[in-house]
């Protein structure tokens, strides 16, 4: 049995606690930014709450879950690898290039697992589009574009510590979703992204201090801080085969929730999925197109296998973090799943994401 320490007691943390559990592992203990916050986690998920992160690593947890704000991501998991812990942290690594090259450098001399959530490639129908590329069904691709569009931080009253970049780092939609898509366009079509022109946009000059939930539109008596990470974020690239793609990122987009889309468009056919609608996605030929399902019988067994549920019984986001745990638990047993995201990966991101801030403030293409 796995037993875990979670850091952090945000959204994300019971998620990451869900796929612990759902997992047959064990939450040890769990620390939070301040005692009171741990031992109120604590006593509501039925966990020991630890004082300080040196009694997170002085503890027999096997491996440590790291869900807390990004600026403390490359101190906490150079530690626990330091300390003989597997680790999962949360993307970004680090706040810079270099600070994810030291935690990608320590996971790889240490032996031990280090995995990043980029859960996205856990859905099934995902991993149908990459298998059916795999085996040649496309073609060469043609053109690869998308989007990830949220609205969280659509009202000017909203605010978050990720738009301080002190705690969320200079770059904040970009980081936290256009990373995803990125990484996942990159692992299911096969091309990697080798130059790229970029352009961000500020919605609001300033937001409230603080956190204020996006929903939340009374909360004015909090002073003002100016804005300096991009709620908005257009990408041009070119991959090293050659291929062009584009990608549109916004945490300001009306109606969106959390709409990862994505299009290849290869000689042979085209692949198109929407994380709002994941149990589907759409394939194109040149005498039409046609929709397919989630089936646990459909002959890829990657999808297969991530397919915990029967056809028409839908699957989500959650079910995606419990396979990326599974995977994650899996590794540490000394298996080798398919597809699990490591920190080379973290790292791979925070260079595309450090040639999108290069690129929209010199306005030129980049070299990844």
């Amino acid at each position: 049995m796995t037993t875990a320490a979670i850091v952090g007691t945000g959204m994300i943390a019971g998620v990451h606690r869900r796929a612990v559990l759902l997992n047959g592992g064990t939450v040890a203990g769990v620390l939070g930014s301040r005692p009171e916050r741990s031992e109120a986690v604590a006593a509501e998920w039925g966990a020991s709450a630890f004082r300080s992160y040196e009694e997170v690593l002085e503890s027999d947890v096997d491996v440590v879950h790291i869900c807390s704000p990004n600026g403390t991501h490359h101190d906490y998991a150079i530690a626990a690898l330091e300390a003989g812990k597997h680790v999962v942290c949360e993307k970004p690594l680090g706040m810079s290039v270099a600070e994810a090259e030291r935690m990608a450098d320590k996971a790889r001399e240490s032996g031990l697992v280090a995995t990043v959530p980029f859960v996205y490639r856990f859905h099934p129908v995902v991993r149908e589009i990459r298998a059916r590329r795999i085996a040649g069904e496309f073609g060469e691709w043609n053109l690869l574009h998308g989007s990830y569009l949220q609205d969280w931080l659509l009202s000017p009253g909203a605010a978050n510590w990720r738009v301080d970049p002190v705690a969320g780092g200079r770059s904040r939609a970009f980081a936290d979703v256009g990373s995803h898509w990125c990484d996942l366009v990159e692992w299911v079509s096969g091309e990697r992204l080798a130059e790229l022109t970029a352009a961000t946009s500020i919605a609001y000059p300033e937001r409230p201090s603080g956190s204020v939930p996006a929903f939340d539109r009374s909360a004015t008596d909090l002073p003002l801080a100016p804005v300096s990470t991009e709620d908005s974020a257009l990408l041009l690239f070119r991959t090293e085969r050659g291929v062009l793609g584009s990608a549109t990122i916004s945490q300001v987009a009306a109606g969106r929730k959390n709409r990862l889309w994505f299009e290849l468009d290869g000689s042979l056919g085209s692949a198109a999925f929407d994380q709002e609608q994941p149990e589907q996605a759409w394939l194109g030929g040149e005498r039409g197109a046609q929709i397919i399902v989630r089936d646990p019988a459909a002959p890829y067994p990657d999808s297969a296998r991530l397919s915990s549920l029967p056809a028409g019984h839908a699957q989500g986001y959650a079910q995606c973090f419990e396979s990326f745990v599974a995977d994650t638990y899996a590794a540490i047993r000394g298996e080798k799943p398919e597809g699990l995201p490591t920190f080379a990966d973290g790292l791979r991101s925070a260079r595309i994401v450090e040639a999108v801030l290069a690129s929209a403030e010199s306005r030129r293409w980049e070299t990844v």
